[in-house]
Order: C-alpha cells, then sequence, then structure tokens
C-alpha cells in the first residue's frame, strides 16, 4: 500500500481550570512529538495560525473571526500513513489533547475539482438530484 497525506487541523481552546504549567508541558511534547515525526517521515511541516486575516468573499473582504470560537482552527500539519485510520491514530499521539484542543484529520484529494464529482463544496440539493 501506499502513503497518503492527510491534514491534521488543530481546533479549539486550552481547559480553561487546566494548570498553566501542566499545559506547557504538553506544548512541549508536543514540539518533540511533531519533531520526531518529521524525521520519522510520518509528519510533513504546518504552522499554528496567527490570530489576525482576512475572509473573502464574492461581497466584501472583512476582518475575522472566521468561525465560531470553539470551532476556533489554530493550526494544521500533514501526516504521511497508509491508511485513514493509521493517520488518526499518529494524531491521537499529539500531547495537547489531553487539555481540550481537538484534531480533525483530512485525506487530501488529488482530483481536480468538478461539478460532477461529490464534494463538500456541493450543494446538499445537487449530492440528492433535486436541483
Amino acid at each position: 500500500m501506499s502513503s497518503n497525506e492527510y491534514l491534521l487541523i488543530s481546533r479549539g481552546h486550552w481547559d480553561e481550570g487546566a494548570d498553566k504549567d501542566a499545559v506547557q508541558g504538553a506544548i512541549d511534547r508536543f514540539y518533540a512529538w511533531y519533531e520526531q515525526g518529521l524525521a520519522q517521515g510520518r509528519l510533513k511541516p504546518g504552522s499554528r495560525l496567527a490570530n489576525r486575516g482576512k475572509r473573502v468573499s464574492r461581497t466584501a473582504v472583512t476582518d475575522g473571526p472566521f468561525s465560531e470560537s470553539k470551532e476556533l482552527v489554530g493550526g494544521y500539519w500533514f501526516i504521511v500513513a497508509d491508511t485513514l485510520e493509521e493517520a488518526a491514530a499518529i494524531a491521537a499521539e499529539n500531547p495537547c489533547l489531553a487539555f481540550g484542543l481537538t484534531l480533525e484529520v483530512r485525506p487530501l484529494e488529488a482530483v481536480r475539482s468538478s461539478v460532477a464529482i461529490v464534494t463538500n463544496e456541493t450543494p446538499r440539493s445537487w449530492k440528492t438530484g433535486d436541483a
């Protein structure tokens, strides 16, 4: 089986009642885990996201926020694995999960977008054939 790439999205906030030193310890362990994953080829570089940005739509360019605070995206990385299940298992090793963050793991699609292919952007009515 060949390896695939998966996007790992970090969401949420630290547990409000958590001890700051304990959270810092998890962050330090995260960076050790991350560096080891890069060295092993299980992870590819990503980045934390800044608090500022712009939202661009067909009608305007506005300042953030970009989603509800509970859905706040804090950063992204990439996982290299044979299956989505393996990628999720790698993500589950992240020490920061113990303090309230959640991780979303998504396969990357190599296929170009087309209205003939059902994607995340496809309207519900197109998926059900009602349109």
